[in-house]
């Protein structure tokens, strides 16, 4: 972009010359690429050049940092922010996507991604490749849009927040040093069945319900990472909040839980629970742990939840709508092979060894698919 030039002065070759120059002089648009050295399971040591040779330097006039230590991402952002920077781009996974964005929030400040962690959530959500190069030409292209963002107890989140099972598996996924949608699975499966359902008290504009669940999920976003859909339906910029209540469930749903998830068919299973709201309060007996874009964090017994409507700029990919994408249709045959199976439910469910055979098999299959 040029600066407009006044043209009312009489045009001679002294004038022309400064035109020139001041056309040469115009300024480029300030990006700051943030690189989490330690995200995902690649060395970062190429992206830099890749930066170099992928970058509009017509366009931009770039930066690259590094981050030192937890919380130096939102650090960088912020200071980045209030230098005027036009671009902050984020190099990591989901943990460094939430720190940078949540110091961009009401500025002037766009988000940038260029995902190279293990779930990449967001970036997943809003179709921008998981290739570095292609991302990188995301940013070339510059569409910037306002986008929501959700809040959790004063927590800015971009995907999804949650409590109950959902905190947990994120404690459990964090501790086992595993990454991918299987260890999704296998949590879901082996840690699913062990987890004790809680009561939750839910105040929205319509009052108020109680709930036994194994879950409660509030998404902005679509999926946790790794293309598990906990809201296929979420819109980042309809001002609303999904929120998934989950059931407790038997050693037989558990499977079909698990497909519904990978499957973007969560939402029409009979365990599953949906309404929208801008905000929600949500009252539990005892306290425990939340999270906020996978990050598990211990808080009390009232937990408060909003949207905060077009409070975010992002550069987002202009060639593919929002949450673009169809069903995985081997998992599907997956989720066919199950309800099959619940016709014959209730012989099955007098033999307990064989859920865990059809739960072993799932897993073998599943890996065989990843």
């Amino acid at each position: 972009m040029c600066k407009i030039i006044n043209f009312s002065v009489k045009m001679n070759y002294n004038n022309l010359l400064f035109c020139i120059f001041a056309l040469e002089m115009e300024e480029k648009n300030k990006i700051i690429f943030i690189i989490n050295p330690i995200s995902g399971t690649h060395s970062k040591d190429g992206i830099p050049p890749l930066i170099e040779a992928s970058l509009d330097n017509d366009r931009f006039d770039s930066e690259i940092r590094f981050t030192e230590y937890s919380g130096h991402a939102a650090e960088i952002a912020k200071e980045s922010a209030a230098q005027g920077a036009d671009i902050v781009v984020a190099v990591g996974g989901d943990g460094t996507v939430n720190e940078v964005a949540r110091s961009l929030v009401h500025t002037g400040t766009a988000l940038g991604i260029v995902p190279c962690g293990s779930g990449n959530g967001l970036a997943r959500h809003l179709c921008i490749p998981l290739d570095m190069k292609k991302s990188l030409d995301i940013i070339n292209k510059c569409n910037i849009e306002a986008l929501d963002y959700g809040v959790i107890n004063g927590l800015p989140f971009f995907c999804t927040c949650g409590m109950g099972f959902d905190a947990f598996i994120s404690l459990k996924f964090a501790e086992s040093g595993k990454r991918g949608p299987i260890s999704y699975v296998e949590n879901v499966l082996k840690e699913g069945l062990k987890y004790k359902p809680e009561t939750y008290e839910i105040v929205d504009d319509n009052g108020k319900t109680t709930h036994k669940a194994f879950l409660i999920a509030c998404a902005n976003a679509s999926q946790y990472g790794n293309n598990a859909y906990i809201a296929p339906k979420a819109s980042m910029s309809d001002g609303l909040l999904d929120i998934i209540i989950m059931e407790p469930f038997t050693a037989f749903d558990a499977p079909q839980i698990s497909i519904d998830l990978f499957n973007k068919t969560l939402d029409n299973n009979s365990k599953i629970k949906t309404f929208k709201a801008k905000s929600i309060h949500i009252h539990r007996n005892a306290p425990g742990a939340i999270h906020y874009d996978g990050d598990p964090i211990m808080t009390g017994t009232d937990i408060d939840v909003h949207i905060e409507h077009l409070g975010i700029r992002i550069v987002t990919n202009p060639d593919i709508q929002e949450n673009a994408g169809g069903s995985n249709f081997l998992l599907n045959a997956f989720s066919d092979l199950f309800n099959n199976i619940n016709n014959v439910r209730e012989d099955i469910e007098k033999h307990g060894r064989h859920i865990q055979a059809i739960n072993k098999v799932l897993l073998r299959k599943l890996t065989k698919l990843s």
